[in-house]
């Protein structure tokens, strides 16, 4: 079957700078990874039925629709063959709080080995994503972001109990994405 990691991150840590790096580093040593983005999965459905127009606008759904759409994401993903990341995030900061973003009905069918956090300091994600023009996202100060991470990391315990999987910390630093990378690639051996 493979091997399933979930990476998470909040918006802006460079999680996906962090999974493309230690994909590169691994297959050069004959390992091979799929990144299959839950996000993706889930917006695919919402386009399709008209849902939404970009994937900013996932957040704001009505939390029902979110729900309907995660199970439907999970199930597709579950069908998957070989070793895959599964590329999300813990939790959805929404207009009424944070939603999770491995409920239960997901985590049934994903069954993950080790679920991955991607960190780092909240002025750096701040910086990251003020500088970032392709996406439109919420404003949010360095608070919110600490706030954020810090419940990722509270969920993240509640989803190892669940899985019954491994979770680990990987520091994505400003300067320092080098070391991230083999952290990461060191998960995924």
């Amino acid at each position: 079957m493979g091997r399933r990691v979930i990476i998470t991150g909040v918006p802006g840590v460079g999680k996906t700078t962090v999974v493309t790096g230690a994909l590169k580093v691994l297959e050069q040593e004959g390992i091979v990874y799929r990144t299959l983005n839950f996000g993706t999965y889930m917006f695919d459905v919402a386009l399709k039925e008209g849902i939404v127009r970009d994937r900013d606008e996932m957040r704001k759904l009505d939390k029902e629709i979110q729900k309907r759409l995660q199970k439907l994401a999970a199930q597709a993903m579950a069908r998957e063959e070989g070793n895959i990341i599964i590329d999300t995030h813990a939790s959805i900061k929404t207009p009424s709080g944070y939603l999770a973003g491995l409920p239960e009905w997901v985590l049934r069918e994903l069954m993950p080995d080790t679920i991955v956090l991607v960190e780092t300091n909240e002025d750096q994600i701040l910086l990251r994503r003020l500088s970032d023009e392709t996406r439109s996202r919420d404003l949010e100060g360095s608070y919110g972001i600490a706030e954020h991470q810090q419940f990722n990391r509270a969920i993240a315990a509640a989803y190892s109990m669940y899985a019954g999987c491994a979770v680990k910390y990987v520091t994505n630093a400003d300067h320092l994405l080098e070391k991230a990378v083999e952290d990461l690639a060191a998960v995924l051996r």
